[in-house]
């Protein structure tokens, strides 16, 4: 039985549905804005209504807020809503947020939970089969086509980056090598055996992979790898030419998180790479400013302007979302190669991932951005903050791997550019620390960036 809401009655799409680069797209892909946000605001009044009566949790906070689903009549709505937290979900662990009976659940995921109660989240056959018909539409999106191989690198398991991204390349119609994480001597093998057109992994895995080729003295611009879908952590336009270059492939983002649903929430296309469109007949979008508590529309913020990226699923039965805060700072911007699908602005970082030094906001992805215009500075650095003993100030030390083939000296002359540079563009002072190739942890999944030696209480 499937719990998705009637539809509204919209016309056809306006186009037919063929594209330049020769794929069929979804119907949904191809709708105006105009019919794009009737199908959304109908699935949200839907959406709504069905989580207030189905989720505890929704019904006391929603009762508390002193609003009701009858409230929402258009989309502008959805900001007097109250938001939703991982704190949520972790209080609600491990099924207090499931929306069907247990025997409707086909499937489980989990975050690690290495920092408090895991996150769980459940899926129906129904949204199994939505999630690899997004993830399928991602793929396309970014040059992947039916009959390639992709070669899946993201980790299986109760992590959703492994068998999302698996199941959408099956929906799509390739043939699907599982590799999972890790092993990187085993992936680089496989991929010369086996010739794969595709690469799914973390932007600093393939990264990993592509350094540990030349180490072995494989090119690896040889390979049959023409493209690669990178997700799970933020990567900057510096990283995509570095890979892009390294590997001589096509490079595009995928997003999502498993509270909301998994990668697939929103894809790039690689006939513009200029950000992913977010599937907005699933997802419903909203920017808001991140240091600001209280829900309300006062608080969402316009198109274009920088904040804390929020969602709210349209058609999950399993755990329905309402204004899932992800920590993402990013900012909406109009579609392009999908016009009715608005697009992410490249996420600067978490609002849990910021570091504030000396009163300045600092992300990682501004050092790598930084970096990577310093030819002697390769992509992999650390990140360490220290306290030294008798002193208030906090210290940061950039740890970063020179070049093969960079001597001392100009290394010396790189480590100076980039402390003068995170001052100009950043505005904090840093020691940088050049060290030797090869001599900091390398990814096999998600990078540790930020090292934290600070003394604790």
């Amino acid at each position: 039985m499937t719990l998705h809401a009637p539809e509204p009655a919209v016309a056809a799409p306006t186009e037919t549905g063929a594209h330049p680069t020769g794929a069929a797209l979804d119907p949904e892909e191809t709708m105006s804005r105009d019919q794009l946000e009737a199908l959304q605001l109908s699935r949200l009044q839907h959406t709504v209504t069905y989580a207030y009566d189905r989720v505890p949790l929704y019904k006391r906070k929603f009762d508390d807020a002193g609003i009701h689903p009858s409230d929402l009549r258009e989309l502008a709505d959805l900001g007097n809503f109250p938001f939703t937290t991982k704190e949520d979900l972790r209080q609600e662990y491990p099924f207090g947020m499931f929306a069907v009976p247990q025997s409707e659940v086909a499937r489980v995921h989990a975050s690690s939970g290495t920092t408090g109660r895991p996150t769980v989240v459940g899926y129906t056959k129904q949204d199994l089969a939505d999630w690899a018909k997004l993830v399928a539409r991602c793929l396309r999106a970014s040059g992947v086509r039916p009959g390639m191989k992709v070669h899946n690198a993201y980790g299986y398991g109760l992590f959703t980056g492994g068998l999302g991204a698996h199941a959408g390349a099956e929906a799509l119609g390739c043939t699907v090598i599982p590799m999972s994480g890790g092993q990187t001597e085993r992936q680089i093998q496989l991929i010369q055996d086996f010739e794969p057109d595709a690469i799914l992994a973390t932007p600093t895995y393939l990264l990993t992979i592509a350094d540990a080729m030349a180490h072995m003295g494989i090119d690896p611009t040889s390979t049959s790898l023409k493209y690669a879908v990178l997700g799970a952590e933020p990567w900057t336009q510096e990283m995509r030419h570095e890979l892009e270059v390294t590997m001589n492939i096509k490079a595009c983002d995928i997003y999502g998180l498993s509270e909301v649903m998994g990668p697939g929430v929103a894809g790039e296309c690689v006939e513009t790479q200029d950000g992913s469109h977010i599937w907005e007949d699933h997802f419903r979008p909203e920017i808001i400013d991140p240091f600001n508590p209280d829900p309300g529309k006062e608080n969402v913020l316009g198109d274009g302007e920088h904040g804390e990226l929020v969602f709210t699923s349209l058609t999950k039965e399993a755990l329905p979302i309402i204004r899932y805060r992800t920590k993402d700072l990013t900012r909406l911007l109009p579609g392009t190669a999908r016009p009715a699908h608005r697009r992410m602005g490249r996420i600067t970082g978490r609002s849990d991932d910021m570091i504030i030094l000396r009163g300045v906001n600092l992300f990682p992805s501004q050092i790598e951005e930084i970096a990577l215009r310093i030819p002697e500075l390769s992509p992999h650095f650390q990140l360490v903050l220290t306290r030294p003993e008798g002193q208030r100030m906090d210290q940061l030390t950039v740890k970063i791997e020179r070049r093969d083939n960079v001597t001392a000296a100009d290394s010396t002359t790189a480590a100076r550019t980039l402390q003068e540079q995170i001052k100009i563009h950043v505005g904090s002072s840093c020691t940088v620390d050049v060290v030797e190739p090869g001599s900091l942890e390398r990814s096999s999944g998600k990078l540790r960036r930020i090292y934290d030696m600070r003394p604790k209480g």
